[in-house]
């Protein structure tokens, strides 16, 4: 099992939405005279554009060991220190695996024809063993990652609703997550957001144990 040092960013492209109202205005007769005949002044449609405020973030900083979100990483800590026993053990069988291997190809023109045969029939059940047991912790750790990660996911997408919506901000597009051409610094809100989530939300929080 490969116990990862980061997760995937959580996508947080959040898309505000723009109303866009049109009113009619009534047609204006136009003064008429004895020689014309009286016309219709044709209708405009006058659009009310809504005040916007753009900004950017980069999911990407959130994993970041020392300047990210506090939480990721004790999380993630919590979580591969859960698995450690069985990443151990897989390490084990790899080592017998490894050994038994060498041993075979060693003596595989000397060895007894007997003893031979067992040792590879010991390694056909190893291999199956931790090809077995690797595939389980793998889809073990997945699932207590999604079952820890989620709600943290759920507590930043809120989090950063909050905070623009303080600040004034309609639109948050994700550097991390869309191919930009160009984005000023001045709207990059990734440092302030995560200083003010790590200061409303500790890296203490408990992990519920399954």
């Amino acid at each position: 099992m490969k116990i990862v040092r980061s997760f995937a960013a959580v996508a947080l492209l959040t898309a505000a939405a723009f109303c866009v109202s049109a009113q009619q205005k009534p047609a204006q007769p136009r003064p008429t005279t004895p020689a014309a005949p009286s016309a219709t002044a044709p209708q405009t449609t006058t659009v009310a554009v809504p005040d916007s405020k753009m900004a950017m973030i980069y999911s990407d900083a959130f994993l970041d060991p020392k300047n990210g979100i506090a939480r990721f990483n004790s999380l993630l800590t919590s979580l591969n220190r859960e698995f450690e026993p069985r990443r151990t053990e897989l390490q084990g069988l790899q080592t017998r695996i490894t050994t038994l291997t060498k041993e075979i190809e060693d003596t595989q023109n000397v060895a007894d024809p007997n003893a031979l045969r067992q040792k590879r029939d010991q390694l056909t059940q190893l291999s199956t063993e931790f090809k077995r047991k690797g595939e389980d912790a793998e889809a073990a750790y997945n699932k207590r990652r999604q079952e820890i990660f989620t709600p943290l996911q759920q507590d930043i997408g809120k989090a950063l609703e909050a905070f623009a919506k303080a600040r004034g901000i309609t639109v948050i597009v994700d550097g991390s997550q869309v191919p930009l051409v160009y984005a000023a610094d001045n709207i990059d809100i990734t440092r302030a957001f995560i200083t003010e989530f790590n200061s409303k939300n500790p890296a203490t929080a408990s992990v519920t144990q399954p």
